[in-house]
């Protein structure tokens, strides 16, 4: 982990040096809920996606691993526990502190891509009926804008079905 948690400005360097089609923002507005999100950038709330990082316990140590579901939606957690060939209880959210550590990011601004050490990702299915997604962009007030596709190249995420069904 770096010395002092990651910003807005590293991630905008990634983006940069990895030429991706990505935009960095400030929306006006609160950003606290995916709801107030949708509002302040004035998207569908399914079109904000978050990045959770999980804890998958194989052996004697825990995996991280990046999941990206859209911000309505709810993580299956026997569907992560199926996923990684585990016990629903071998998986677990990674605490705030663990998050940054594997991370470079604080909770609230964890971006999809631009991680110290990059982490294998997964994307929900249903983020693939969206051409426009917002995601974390460093803290909890800035959020990158990309399009579904150049997330998917950009993070290599496996497609997988992972949110409950509505």
């Amino acid at each position: 982990m770096p010395d002092a948690p990651l910003t807005p400005a590293d991630l905008r360097r990634y983006i940069e040096e990895h030429a991706i089609r990505a935009e960095l923002f400030r929306p006006q507005g609160d950003t606290s809920t995916v709801e107030a999100a949708a509002r302040a950038i004035g998207c569908a709330p399914e079109q904000v996606i978050k990045s959770v990082l999980f804890l998958v316990k194989r052996g004697a140590g825990r995996e991280p691993v990046l999941v990206l579901v859209a911000g309505t939606a709810k993580i299956a957690y026997p569907a992560l526990g199926h996923l990684f060939g585990v016990g629903r209880k071998k998986v677990r959210m990674a605490t705030p502190d663990e998050v940054l550590a594997f991370t470079g990011y604080p909770v609230g601004g964890v971006p999809p891509f631009g991680h110290p050490t990059p982490l294998p990702t997964y994307a929900d299915r249903s983020l693939l009926a969206q051409e426009v997604l917002y995601a974390g962009g460093g803290d909890n007030r800035t959020m990158v804008k990309i399009a579904r596709d150049e997330l998917l190249r950009v993070t290599g995420a496996q497609l997988v079905e992972i949110a409950e069904p509505r």
